[in-house]
């Protein structure tokens, strides 16, 4: 059941806005830090964009005076940020579920959002059902493609309501554990879904704070890697 995909279950609101540098520095700490899976919940302090491990920088150069930029950690397409609600997962390695193959989790944690919907009233769907091998070929997909609007072109287990993608995410899978971040946008993301959302992945939910020391080793990270020209324009 998706509901009891973890054991326990930290949630982060992060209610204070950060740069699109910062935002991925913090999720990229947040898992050297992990001792047990988490998610957390963020905004942008101005409109932004992200784009994947693997994407060019010159698909995404024209949008650099208008928008935060910013290359993620994580593979996919490019994403706009400012409306929408962004999250990220992390399961540390010592977790057990961080055993699951990464495509298991990503349709898992994409149901449990769909029953987050459902459960406001959103009729909801996981694109294509559930074909392992489906999402296996678009996690491949998602990873070579560089230039690609996310949100126009949905794949295998996406989220979906009326035939229109509303949220996608990505992962990034090391020797510390799994990270998978999303973004849910063009919907309503009121009536609590943030919350349905977390209690839909484990019925065992602890709201925390940041540690000070994620938040110091996020702006390490950020001055080192995100925030950088030579990041930025890795390719």
């Amino acid at each position: 059941m998706t509901e009891n995909l973890f054991a326990r279950l930290g949630v982060y609101q992060d209610d204070s806005a950060c740069s699109a540098a910062m935002n991925m520095a913090i999720d990229e700490a947040l898992l050297e830090y992990a001792t047990f899976p988490s998610i957390r919940f963020y905004r942008w302090h101005c409109p932004a964009l992200s784009f994947g491990y693997f994407g060019r920088f010159s698909d995404v150069a024209d949008h650099a005076s208008a928008r935060d930029v910013v290359r993620r950690w994580t593979g996919g397409g490019i994403v706009f940020h400012g409306d929408d609600l962004t999250y990220s997962i992390v399961i540390p390695v010592s977790d057990a579920v961080c055993n699951e193959s990464s495509m298991s989790l990503y349709e898992k944690i994409h149901r449990a959002l769909v029953n987050a919907f459902n459960g406001i009233g959103k009729r909801a769907v996981v694109a294509g059902g559930v074909d392992f091998r489906g999402i296996a070929a678009a996690m491949r997909t998602a990873v070579s493609a560089s230039g690609y609007n996310c949100f126009a072109n949905p794949v295998r287990a996406d989220v979906m309501i009326d035939s229109r993608k509303i949220a996608g995410s990505a992962q990034r899978r090391t020797r510390r554990g799994l990270l998978q971040q999303g973004s849910i946008q063009g919907v309503e993301l009121e009536n609590g879904l943030a919350e349905r959302f977390a209690e839909e992945l484990s019925t065992n939910c602890e709201p925390r704070s940041l540690p000070k020391a994620v938040h110091c080793r996020a702006r390490e990270i950020a001055a080192r890697k995100y925030a950088t020209d030579a990041w930025l324009r890795k390719r």
